[in-house]
């Protein structure tokens, strides 16, 4: 009977694949009920749409152009929502809401002996989240963050000095981009392993780091709008089987970079760094958490300050330099700022006229110019992916079913008009010094750049803490000057920026009183 069967429909084989795809392309467009979202035609049937969207490398700007089209809520895939009002941040990323990651994050694990090394980051598992960051998070509170000022300190003093040597008394362009890059790398391994890790002093990518990290990003970006691609190429089960077998050498770069780390530094933390370090501080609590913390989730969280501590500061020390030297009118105003506080004492004077992070918090200019600088171009450029929880919730008035991704990207949220002004396409710090303390409060609620709730960046506070002190610091010791007409922006899941070249000169310092 069966063979009968296949014999009588073999012919129309074609014709039932046909059916079979418009079968899947029908339910994909009605699919919970998002057909009544607008958004792109295509992207209603297929994932691919938004593959092939972030695969053109400006999807932020996709993302923008679609809300100011269609309002605040698009659908950009069969099962996929984009809220732009900020509102939305509080119900999808607030604690106890019930939204969990999407398949997004687990592409970007780390893996070991082929085992996938879920990070804090990365980990679909909230239970899994909630104890691991409650075994690590002591370590990165402002109140001990703080204590690793020396340790920036150090590589600070390096960084302008090298500056100097390489761009100044060498009269060459500096690629500002990847050299702030650089003194972000060198931080995270001072932070880190008591050590930096020669990308300054080089001025090179040391192990080819960087390089990996902006490719692999690359391939997360794209491979994320689709997932189950990811078990095809780099997560292949057969793949990680044969690493596991110690059949294939090939270990995963960030690992091996990590490992290294680790074992160059192992016995002379203490004398180099007096305990303080990141490393010592996830092993002490792998001490006192012996049930949870092992020597996979220590190694997870080195690899993570790898991946997130370089390049999303680099990001957004970059967007403040550009500005800054985009904006004269900025830059005068600003440096009028740091003279006079260094003039009236608020600026202690120091070695490489470094500037201390409790000095900087007195500096409001500069505190505007670094809050426009996130707002304008924020490290992230997708949307931050949460399923529904499977009752089904209300999102600005909306009824979302269970199972649907929603999110908000801080591009879009960061351009609201309602709370930002009608200039908001325009990098203009005075927006923080004029608004009434209640529009303060809705603004910096929105600001959405180390994302919101029980996910938030935890490394957010290193973060500030090199912003802060790199920022005035170096603009006390140089005048930056635009050596191309504009920078080029790549959306890899974060919004890198290229050929961003500066030349600088030595700033004349004014009498101290």
């Amino acid at each position: 009977m069966l063979v009968q069967f296949i014999a009588v429909i073999f012919p129309y084989w074609p014709l039932l694949i046909v059916l079979a795809l418009l079968s899947r392309l029908v339910r994909n467009k009605f699919n919970h009920g998002l057909n009544k979202y607008p958004g792109p035609l295509a992207a209603g049937f297929t994932d691919w749409w938004r593959f092939i969207d972030v695969y053109k490398r400006k999807p932020e700007r996709t993302h923008i152009e679609l809300h100011r089209k269609h309002g605040d809520i698009v659908r950009l895939g069969p099962n996929v929502l984009s809220f732009a009002d900020p509102t939305a941040i509080k119900t999808i990323y607030g604690l106890n809401k019930g939204f969990t990651k999407s398949e997004f994050y687990p592409i970007q694990q780390a893996t070991s002996k082929g085992r996938r090394l879920e990070s804090l980051f990365s980990t679909l598992n909230e239970d899994y989240h909630a104890k691991y960051k409650r075994c690590v998070n002591s370590a990165f509170t402002m109140s001990n963050v703080v204590t690793y000022e020396p340790l920036v300190d150090s590589t600070l003093a390096v960084f302008i000095q090298r500056t100097k040597e390489l761009f100044i008394e060498q009269d060459q362009r500096c690629n500002f981009s990847q050299w702030l890059q650089f003194f972000a790398f060198d931080v995270i391994g001072e932070l880190t392993w008591s050590k930096r890790l020669g990308y300054i002093e080089q001025n090179i990518d040391v192990g080819g780091v960087v390089t990996f990290i902006g490719n692999f990003l690359s391939y997360s970006a794209v491979t994320g709008q689709i997932p189950f691609l990811d078990l095809l190429w780099n997560k292949n089960p057969l793949k990680l089987k044969w690493e596991a077998l110690g059949l294939t050498k090939k270990v995963f770069p960030v690992t091996k970079f990590a490992l290294d780390r680790a074992a160059e530094r192992q016995g002379d933390v203490e004398e180099k760094s007096g305990g303080i370090d990141l490393l010592t501080k996830f092993r002490q609590a792998q001490i006192d958490h012996p049930e949870f913390m092992t020597d996979a989730q220590v190694l997870a969280s080195c690899t993570s300050m790898i991946f997130a501590g370089s390049e999303t500061t680099a990001i957004s020390l970059s967007s403040i330099f550009y500005h800054v030297a985009k904006h004269p009118r900025v830059y005068t105003k600003l440096m009028a700022e740091l003279d006079e506080a260094a003039a009236t004492g608020k600026i202690v004077h120091r070695r490489n006229l470094e500037v201390s992070w409790t000095e900087a918090q007195q500096l409001p200019y500069l505190d505007a110019v670094i809050q426009e600088s996130f707002r304008l171009h924020p490290a992230a450029g997708l949307i931050l992916e949460r399923y529904t929880p499977p009752q089904g919730i209300e999102i600005c008035g909306e009824y979302v079913q269970g199972g649907v991704i929603v999110g908000c990207n801080a591009w879009v949220i960061h351009r609201r008009k309602e709370l930002f002004g009608e200039d908001v396409d325009i990098f203009r710090p005075e927006r923080w010094l004029e608004a009434s303390p209640e529009r303060l409060k809705a603004m910096s609620a929105a600001m959405f750049q180390f994302g919101a709730g029980a996910r938030t960046c935890i490394g957010k506070n290193i973060s500030l803490l090199e912003i802060y002190k790199l920022v005035p610091t170096f603009l006390r010791n140089f005048k930056i000057k635009m050596d191309c007409d504009d920078w080029k922006t790549h959306n890899a899941w974060f919004v890198t920026q290229r050929e961003f070249w500066t030349r600088f000169e030595l700033r004349e310092y004014p009498l101290r009183v």
